[in-house]
């Protein structure tokens, strides 16, 4: 078990901005078993909360979630160890997710304070250069504490080079960009899609087939499918994202591999709900407590669900059964501090 592809990296919160840890965290996974071994802090980072890889280098980039946001890139050496290449300004505060061109040229940034779209154009190394292009968000939402302006809060590349998705919590959109590769900059792509009023759209997951993706509503607890099409992103259905009782706040969402059922993180109830996807609408079949109840992120990989809860300082693991899709939870949670974000 050697090898970039047996270690995982944490992002977490760290003092200046209120959580515990102290930087990136490296572990070792089994993936026969599942299991994490904490390598220790790796890279002492502020706040890194939202991690992305590289698709072919061993280059590891983190958003830096400050009032003046940053992303940082570290070379992935043996261990997990990280070697800082580069430090860019966002040029927006509060930074809270990034992902990189499927090519491996660009890197995009969503700021949610600045409620804006980072770009950086990537060297043959994967070092960020200057930041080519920022567009900031305009507008406003139904929920006047958590809309009061826009908050872009996912940015989502089409691995089949299509139009760059960013969603924004704020404003209740998804929106579309064109990247000129020439010049690194966004071509806005009309029409953006606007979801109910007071959705507060967090994340959203492709499907492998590339026609189908699903939208996370923060403050309201859905999820939305969508059709995914060269014209725009067309709403089918929406659902509860949990069949409890209390607080939902849902976070993170994911297809598992074979295209069968999607999984969503729920804040507040401590829970990942499973649905199927066979039908028009997302079936609920399973809702599957965390054993905290703030699951902030969690990753799939191999036959594992890594879950990242955030305020009981810790990642739990469970092996999906290929069959349901349905998660058992394996031996004892890992106790990381502060985690926000896990990548395989």
């Amino acid at each position: 078990m050697t090898g970039q592809d047996a270690i995982v990296h944490i992002g977490g919160y760290t003092a200046e901005t209120g959580g515990r840890a102290e930087g990136i965290v490296a572990a070792r996974r089994d993936p026969a078993t599942g299991a994490l071994t904490p390598l220790g802090t790796v890279a002492v980072t502020p706040s890194p909360s939202f991690l992305a890889r590289h698709p072919a280098l061993p280059v590891l980039y983190a958003v830096n979630e400050l009032s003046e946001g940053q992303v940082s890139a570290f070379r992935v050496g043996p261990g997990g160890h990280l070697d800082p290449i580069g430090v860019r300004p966002t040029g927006g505060a509060e930074p809270c997710h990034l992902a990189v061109a499927p090519d491996g040229r660009h890197l995009f940034v969503a700021n949610y304070g600045g409620g804006s779209v980072s770009v950086f154009r990537l060297d043959a190394d994967g070092t960020p250069g200057e930041r080519s292009d920022l567009v900031r968000h305009e507008g406003h939402g139904a929920d006047p504490e958590r809309q009061e302006q826009a908050h872009c809060h996912m940015v989502s590349p089409d691995p089949h080079c299509g139009p760059l998705l960013a969603v924004d919590l704020g404003t209740d959109s998804v929106y579309r960009y064109d990247l000129d590769a020439a010049s690194g900059r966004l071509v806005p792509r009309a029409p953006r899609l606007r979801t109910p009023a007071g959705a507060g759209p967090r994340h959203l997951a492709r499907h492998p087939d590339g026609r189908r993706c699903w939208l996370v509503g923060e403050l309201d607890g859905t999820v939305t499918a969508y059709d995914l099409t060269p014209d725009g992103l067309h709403q089918r259905v929406r659902v509860d994202a949990s069949g409890r009782v209390g607080h939902v706040q849902p976070s993170e969402v994911a297809v598992g591999p074979d295209g069968r059922f999607l999984y969503v993180g729920n804040r507040g109830v401590g829970t990942v709900a499973v649905f199927a996807l066979a039908g028009e609408a997302p079936e609920l079949v399973a809702e599957v407590d965390t054993g905290g109840g703030w699951p902030r992120h969690f990753a799939l990989t191999g036959e594992y669900l890594y879950v990242a809860d955030e305020r009981a300082d810790m990642i739990r693991i469970f092996r999906v059964d290929p069959g349901s899709g349905v998660p058992e939870p394996v031996g004892e949670p890992v106790p990381v501090a502060s985690p926000t974000c896990v990548c395989p």
